[in-house]
């Protein structure tokens, strides 16, 4: 049995509340993002702080729609 393996019947023993505690934990070891190959989530972030930064609340969605006519 793989280490991985054991690991995981291991866990299957947990609670369900251990399970989605060690489950949570796990996860918060992982990078945010493990691909963004067009920095699209880069991008979406920079304009985020710059609206926040700028107190701009951005375009509702009645706004958009109406923009674009409908």
């Amino acid at each position: 049995m793989t280490r991985l393996q054991q690991l995981e019947q291991d866990a299957k023993s947990l609670t369900e509340a251990e399970r989605a505690q060690f489950a949570a934990s796990l996860l918060a070891t992982l990078p945010a993002v493990l691909a963004d190959e067009d920095e699209g989530v880069a991008k979406a972030l920079r304009r985020e702080a710059e609206m926040e930064a700028s107190g701009d609340q951005g375009t509702s969605w009645d706004e958009l729609k109406q923009g674009l006519g409908r």
